[in-house]
């Protein structure tokens, strides 16, 4: 759903110097979520809460649930007030004079419409982990798709009337009903309660704050990624909003492979950690990396070698010209080469976290991304937007590896016991697999208009999924037997 909303913005608004200052509009909000821990609070609070429903201590998990959302809750509304205030100089101190002086301006104003969301993203993500604790998934899923779904209807709705600036609105009302609303909802029929609580003497609330502390004071790449691409990308016209378009693209397979899967893993890696079941824990999470990077693998290959046609197809209409799909295309290569990572660092981190140790995993991942800015600067200055892509692949690598690294030491999860034959299998398919699928359409791919872009992303597909089918076979593969086993 956020992939069709960015079709919408592209096709309605293109890539220009307002898109641009609407996806920055989003660094200053999505700072302040961060460190109150709003974006990893459902992490925090799952493994909790998943220990006082493994101890029939249902009482106790509602008062801690009702602390946590009081004490942090309180603390996310001052945050946003001191983001309304001083909105200007944290837009100046993030962007410096890269903007003009209108771009600036816009900032600004969409910047101080969106801070208020942050508070239905905090309030939804505590809780949405009650009932990912519960192993219910289906409303915690549903938030994203009308959050997605409000910035749409506020740009159909109001764009004439608003501008670029009903997208905010709509990503205001969207969170309140799809990320908090929708969850509170669901909990409250599951059993939960809330009471106005700051009573922060509570032990759980104390252990929480222990888990989360690193949580808000170190730096994860995977969040941070966006910020560097639009920080150094910010005094190019359109180029903030042609990576944007191209990242959000290949995080439609990210979200499916990936982060998806990471959600939905994590309370049954938190279970099994809380119940001592630690090798069972280690070959839960090594099938779930195996199936996971191996699948993305292949579909990266296809992603690369179709995409162009496909870029075209998605966002070439309206706004959006013929050199902006042509300029996103490239980035959007780039950044599927680190599918399978991006994939992997997802469960192997929420195996660190299901074991209680928030810590380490982010004192290592905030060493990652410190090594990993001058990266970024170093590429954008030789290359442009295209080596922000390329440093986005070498971070979120070296960010992957590490957790795994971890997890190995630690014996959570034992590196040795992967599925590295079938991984291999899966690697030299996708090669063969999207040399031939490129080869076979290249010709098409050249002339840029619609009907040929379709037949070459049809010709890339049937030739890739050919390709795939038989190399797995030839090499005796079980993957795709096992893939549809995973998903009965």
């Amino acid at each position: 759903m956020g992939f069709i909303r960015e079709v919408y913005i592209a096709r309605t608004f293109g890539a220009g110097w307002k898109t641009d200052a609407f996806y920055a509009a989003f660094t200053i909000p999505d700072w302040l979520n961060y460190i109150v821990a709003g974006g990893t609070a459902s992490i925090t609070f799952v493994s909790i809460y998943s220990k006082f429903l493994a101890e029939k201590k249902e009482d106790e998990a509602q008062k801690t649930f009702s602390v946590i959302l009081s004490v942090m809750g309180a603390a996310m509304v001052g945050g946003i007030l001191l983001g309304e205030i001083f909105t200007p100089q944290l837009v100046h101190l993030m962007f410096g004079n890269k903007f003009s002086l209108e771009q600036f301006h816009l900032c600004v104003f969409l910047t101080r419409i969106l801070l208020p969301a942050q508070f239905f993203f905090y309030a939804g993500g505590v809780v949405s982990a009650v009932l990912l604790a519960r192993r219910l998934f289906l409303l915690p899923a549903l938030g994203p798709l009308v959050y997605n779904g409000g910035i749409i209807l506020g740009g159909l709705l109001f764009s004439h009337f608003l501008g670029i600036s009903s997208l905010a609105y709509g990503a205001v009302a969207g969170a309140f009903i799809g990320i908090f609303l929708v969850n509170a909802i669901g909990a409250a029929r599951v059993g939960a309660w809330y009471r106005p609580s700051f009573d922060i003497k509570n032990e759980a609330f104390r252990r929480w704050i222990k888990l989360s502390i690193p949580l808000m004071l170190g730096v994860s790449l995977v969040s941070v990624d966006d910020w560097f691409l639009r920080y150094f990308a910010a005094g190019s016209l359109g180029d903030i909003s042609r990576l944007n378009y191209a990242k959000r693209l290949f995080q439609v397979p990210v979200s499916i492979l990936g982060q998806a899967a990471g959600q939905a893993s994590y309370p049954f890696f938190a279970r099994l950690f809380e119940e001592k079941r630690l090798q069972e824990l280690s070959d839960t999470v090594n099938g779930s990396v195996y199936r996971a990077v191996a699948a993305s693998i292949l579909v990266a290959s296809f992603m690369m070698c179709a995409a162009l046609p496909l870029v075209d197809i998605v966002y070439r209409h309206g706004h959006f010209t013929a050199s902006d799909a042509r300029e996103t295309s490239v980035y959007f290569f780039w950044f599927s080469i680190s599918l399978a990572f991006w994939a992997a660092q997802a469960l192997y981190t929420r195996a660190y976290y299901a074991s209680g140790n928030t810590l380490t995993p982010m004192i290592a991942s905030s060493m990652v991304t410190l090594a990993s800015l001058p990266v970024y600067k170093i590429l954008f200055h030789t290359h442009g937007a295209t080596g922000l892509a390329i440093a986005s692949d070498i971070g979120i690598a070296a960010n992957c590896i590490t957790m795994a690294v971890l997890v190995h030491r630690q014996k959570l999860v034992l590196a040795n016991e992967l599925n590295w034959s079938e991984l291999a299998k899966a690697g030299i398919t996708a090669v063969i697999g999207g040399i031939l699928s490129y080869k076979v359409a290249a010709g098409l791919m050249a002339s840029g208009d619609f009907v040929a872009d379709i037949k070459a992303l049809v010709l890339a597909g049937l030739t890739w999924a050919a390709a795939v089918a038989a190399g797995l076979w030839l090499m005796r593969s079980t993957l795709l037997t096992d893939l549809r086993k995973k998903s009965r």
